[in-house]
């Protein structure tokens, strides 16, 4: 049973019910680069990569993420390749623990709560969804060419934090040429020297 949808002041209050054979197609946390993966304001280091895992294993409740200082959570995932991000389901903590909004970036590689504040590619308002059955559609023209997605949770329903079980992701992979992969990696990664050769620069300068 498809869901009805609508955007208002800039969220979408849309989600659509999942046919039970469409599981098959949240394979997309296998093209994601895990070892990368940050997760700000997460309570235990490490346990926000623990919820992208297979579909089988999204009631599983073994593993999780709790938000630690407030009810905030921020994920950045950069993937092995480009992809086409179709849907996103949720599963959150019971109660008003549960995130009541998701608001995704594109692009946007090794994004803090600092500039989180800027207008996001598309928001969501969630619904508590234990089993995990709502998807949340994504504009796909917007969200193609994925090779880094930013999710920010800035408030749940009520609690003083916020627990994900699970975060599955629809769409399509395609392999990056080499040479665009590179420059990517290159680009996403702050470069210490950069500043350490500004330095040593003025240094020299005073010398002289």
């Amino acid at each position: 049973m498809a869901g009805h949808g609508h955007s208002h002041g800039g969220c979408d209050h849309s989600g659509t019910q999942l046919p039970p054979d469409q599981g098959i197609h949240y394979s997309l946390y296998t093209k994601i680069d895990k070892a990368n993966v940050e997760c700000l304001n997460e309570a235990v280091e490490g346990s926000g990569k623990e919820v992208f895992k297979p579909w089988e294993e999204r009631l599983n409740h073994d593993k999780f993420v709790d938000s630690d200082v407030d009810e905030e959570l921020l994920f950045n995932i950069p993937f092995t390749g480009s992809v086409k991000l179709k849907g996103i389901i949720l599963i959150g903590g019971e109660d008003q623990s549960y995130p009541s909004k998701m608001r995704l970036f594109k692009n946007r590689p090794h994004l803090s709560f600092d500039n989180v504040a800027s207008e996001a590619d598309q928001e969501f308002e969630l619904h508590p969804d234990p089993s995990g059955t709502i998807e949340y559609s994504t504009k796909i023209v917007k969200f193609s060419g994925v090779q880094h997605l930013s999710l920010h949770f800035p408030t749940n329903f009520g609690a003083e934090n916020t627990r994900i079980y699970y975060i599955g992701l629809r769409g399509e992979y395609s392999e990056l040429p080499r040479q665009e992969l590179t420059l990517f990696c290159y680009e996403s990664s702050p470069n210490p020297a950069d500043h350490k050769i500004d330095s040593v620069h003025s240094v020299m300068h005073q010398i002289h």
